[in-house]
């Protein structure tokens, strides 16, 4: 029989197995430079957040908007597409931006979204660069997938792709623009990710792919906002349609308006206000008269219960006791 102790000391794993689950050790033995496996077990793999409906109208509003725009911009057809939109982590959103010293530098567009006061990022790849400065320099069509020397940006590029982030900015703020008035400005350019922090790596973000195709070539600008800039207006992001009223139905409440109008209530005309002891008014008696203070013409209240509605004056007509309504009674003056 075995004892506990025994048992214990049996079921602890070893060193080798704890670096074999975690990923730090190959199933040959040899250790491995860096241990994704763990970073995804203590971080988690994936980022789950709710689905943000009004977000994909607005970018594919966005793609109408700037299939105008860039038409103007290249004077030819232009094919715009949302080709991609995911919430991910931050981190994930800007890992396949190229980094400077791999000869095909993407540029990273940091913009402030003014009424918000926070920031995000548009990515325009090396490709859609050098293909933008080709056509508006009057380049000629070149078969797709065909290859160019990778090179630094020049000045020239980077002004010409600036022209292109500044339309799409202008175009984000119109389609922001049924949702909530918002403004995007153009703060820097970058091409190097680490100089484009606009959040912590960890923090979720909506990200975007817009795609591009026009004279045989083909692009993509992506749009990065983290959750923490789009937070102002994550309410509205969340109706399933433009002006949804969450708990309320439109109908009804226009049927409960409309019936109102025909509900009966009762008004009184407070003609005197008198201070009399508890023995007197237990003394009146049917046939008894309580003389009104009140002459013709003094001020009288119109109330329904114990609010008043109407200012009137006091009168006869036809011989009876009648009330000319002076102005109506706004809540204001009843406090």
């Amino acid at each position: 029989m075995m004892s506990s102790e025994d048992g214990s000391a049996e079921s602890l794993l070893a060193q080798a197995e704890i670096d074999m689950i975690l990923g730090t050790q190959s199933d040959s033995g040899a250790p491995e430079p860096a241990a994704p496996p763990l970073n995804r077990l203590i971080h988690g793999n994936a980022v789950r957040y709710e689905r943000l409906p009004m977000a994909e109208i607005v970018f594919e509003r966005l793609a109408r908007i700037l299939g105008g725009s860039l038409r103007n911009l290249f004077q030819d057809n232009v094919d715009v597409r949302l080709a991609a939109l995911a919430s991910q982590r931050l981190t994930e959103s800007i890992a396949g931006v190229s980094a400077p010293g791999s000869g095909q530098a993407s540029l990273l567009a940091v913009f402030r979204a003014l009424e918000w006061d926070n920031l995000g990022i548009l990515v325009i790849d090396y490709d859609t660069i050098y293909n933008l400065t080709e056509i508006l320099l009057g380049g000629r069509s070149v078969p797709a997938g065909q290859p160019h020397a990778p090179r630094p940006l020049t000045s020239i590029e980077r002004n010409l792709t600036e022209r292109l982030i500044r339309i799409v900015l202008q175009d984000l703020t119109v389609s922001f623009a049924p949702i909530c008035a918002v403004t995007f400005e153009l703060e820097r350019t970058e091409t190097d990710p680490r100089f484009a922090a606009v959040g912590r790596n960890s923090g979720a973000a909506l990200t975007a792919r817009i795609g591009m195709t026009t004279a045989s070539r083909q692009g993509s600008v992506g749009i990065i906002l983290p959750y923490a800039t789009i937070e102002p207006v994550r309410e509205l992001l969340l109706q399933q349609f433009m002006g949804e009223k969450f708990g309320r139905d439109s109908i009804w409440e226009a049927h409960l308006a409309e019936e109102l109008w025909h509900t009966d209530i009762e008004l009184e005309a407070v003609l005197d206000q008198q201070t009399m002891k508890l023995s007197a008014l237990m003394a009146l008696k049917e046939g008894d008269i309580m003389p009104l203070g009140t002459p013709k013409g003094a001020p009288i209240a119109l109330r329904c219960g114990d609010i008043s509605l109407f200012d009137a004056q006091l009168g006869v007509r036809n011989g009876r006791i009648a009330a000319a309504i002076d102005r109506k009674v706004t809540p204001v003056d009843q406090r």
